[in-house]
């Protein structure tokens, strides 16, 4: 029996997770056609996806998930039988300084999208329309939900939402309208929380691409505060893996968190990439002399660290890299690019 082509909207694929998931996608599941929906913002790179542009399975469409009129006609279009939503503004510098586009893309943009899926493929609450019945939206959010931790305990599933910058307050907002489509109307939806990711395609502002590319043009590396502030770090091809399990298996109207049992203070991340840099590619002098500390961000969390037990144990998830190993990777990669 030959398996029907479905077709999936993902949106925000010209980011950084999502131009990891998006081959990864199309490479283990053949009978699934990808439309990517990207604004393409300063975070957003078609050139994280030049391997994938022939595909014959593979359809891009730049575009804001904010504008309804859009999301309607690519629902049209294409028949979605389900969504995959990535699109986020996500830096936390940048919230604070401009929140008002975080709750823009954020929570109106996830309502946007939720609101047209749920009138596609749905006759009235807890009734799907024929040709629907498994359609499901799946929303990424993060762990920065939660809040911070102190030096013990772990983020769970049944974890307090307690958000502490702009950013995380319009990622909790847009958790709870995806948790209210499934609770009153009996939308299939899913949410999977991540902590901290990193390998190829990030941004070049976030945390592991600053002190690389910095090390390499010889400035200073900024580290915030004291350096201290601990993250759990998920190497971005574990979180695909985990994201297509929970997609495809995983329970409806559950949460599933997605962390890497990698905590790690960015005194250790300067200092471990340093010194790989300073085997593979020395100079007179250590890039550990490159380190500069600076003022704080405000509002910084302490300490992020996620107990991943739920889809370790219900779906049969693991990390595949521990921080050492995937960090290796993750420089090789940055190396082509930087030099």
């Amino acid at each position: 029996m030959i398996n029907k082509m479905e077709t999936i909207l993902i949106t925000g694929g010209a980011g950084f997770i999502g131009s990891n998931f998006i081959p990864h996608f199309l490479e283990k599941n053949k009978e699934y056609k990808v439309v990517n929906l990207d604004a393409l913002t300063y975070a957003g790179d078609l050139s994280n996806l030049s391997e994938i542009k022939k595909n014959s399975r593979y359809t891009f469409v730049e575009g804001d998930i904010c504008d309804r009129d859009l999301i309607k006609k690519l629902f049209k279009q294409y028949n979605f039988n389900g969504v995959i939503h990535f699109a986020a503004e996500s830096h936390v510098d940048n919230s604070i300084k401009n929140p008002d586009a975080f709750v823009r893309t954020n929570v109106f943009g996830t309502f946007n999208l939720l609101d047209v899926a749920k009138k596609y493929w749905m006759e009235s609450p807890n009734n799907y329309k024929k040709g629907f019945e498994t359609s499901r939206f799946h929303h990424i959010s993060t762990d920065e939900v939660y809040g911070t931790l102190g030096e013990t305990g772990l983020f769970t599933e049944e974890t307090s939402y307690a958000p502490n910058s702009p950013y995380s307050a319009s990622k909790a907002s847009s958790d709870f309208m995806v948790r209210s489509y499934y609770h009153t109307y009996g939308m299939n939806v899913v949410t999977t929380n991540c902590s901290n990711n990193y390998g190829p395609n990030q941004h070049d502002e976030k945390l592991i691409p600053t002190i690389i590319r910095k090390a390499l043009s010889g400035e200073q590396i900024p580290i915030y505060g004291d350096g201290k502030n601990i993250r759990d770090w998920l190497y971005v091809l574990d979180h695909c893996k985990g994201i297509e399990l929970v997609y495809k298996i995983g329970k409806t109207g559950e949460t599933y968190n997605i962390g890497g049992k990698n905590e790690r203070d960015n005194l250790y991340i300067v200092d471990i990439i340093c010194g790989v840099l300073d085997k593979i590619i020395p100079k007179e002098t250590s890039y550990k002399e490159q380190i500069s500390f600076v003022t704080d961000r405000l509002g910084h969390d302490f300490r992020y660290a996620i107990d991943a037990s739920k889809i370790e144990n219900k779906l049969e998830w693991k990390a595949e890299e521990n921080f050492e190993t995937g960090i290796k990777k993750t420089i090789e990669w940055y190396l082509k690019k930087y030099r």
